[in-house]
């Protein structure tokens, strides 16, 4: 159980950066190169979608691993 509590706080930060990446994925492209502007520049249409289908992905994968290594410890 307390394996199953620590693996729980572990993913949750993970899960919250994929969500936020595919809420605001403008902001997600961004992070962490908004100093190599002075202004804000355009992002495509195309970057916006790739950002959302890979945090989908992402959130697939990482229930996937965990439901799998849910279902190994019971």
């Amino acid at each position: 159980m307390l394996t199953f509590i620590f693996t729980f706080i572990l993913f949750s930060p993970v899960y919250i950066i994929f969500f936020l990446q595919y809420n605001y994925p403008e902001d997600a492209i961004m992070w962490g190169k908004r100093w190599m502007y002075n202004e804000a520049p355009d992002i495509s249409d195309e970057a916006i979608k790739y950002t959302k289908i890979s945090a989908l992905i992402g959130i697939g994968v990482l229930t996937l691993m965990f439901l799998i290594w849910f279902i190994k410890v019971l």
